[in-house]
């Protein structure tokens, strides 16, 4: 069984390390798009792979800690592409959570990362 958890937070970045005159190079925002997944056996007394309120514990701060900064001054994510921010993520919220099968993150509708080992 496969569960899921859905964030949305606002960041602002730039990619230091493309050309001069690539638009990612100048600071910009996107509106970020997070789906968590979980997988695991149903827990016979509580019916529940895991607490959905355990994720939130989870993911909350993590999510405090990105929601209208720049991803640039966070340590790790000093490059964020989608692809270096969607690691980041999975590997700050599997030793939380060690059901974590996969995280998906856009950075707009139609561009994004999905992450799982």
């Amino acid at each position: 069984m496969k569960i899921f958890k859905k964030y949305t937070f606002d960041s602002a970045h730039y990619l230091p390390n493309v050309s001069d005159n690539h638009k990612c190079k100048r600071m910009h925002g996107h509106t970020y798009h997070l789906t968590v997944f979980i997988e695991g056996e149903i827990d016979q007394k509580y019916g529940w792979i895991i607490d959905f309120n355990d994720i939130k514990k989870t993911l909350n701060p993590i999510i405090e800690e990105l929601d209208h900064h720049i991803l640039n001054e966070i340590k790790g994510l000093e490059n964020p592409t989608c692809e270096i921010l969607a690691k980041w993520l999975y590997e700050r919220i599997k030793p939380e959570i060690s059901l974590l099968e996969s995280i998906e993150i856009y950075e707009t509708p139609t561009s994004g990362a999905i992450y799982c080992q």
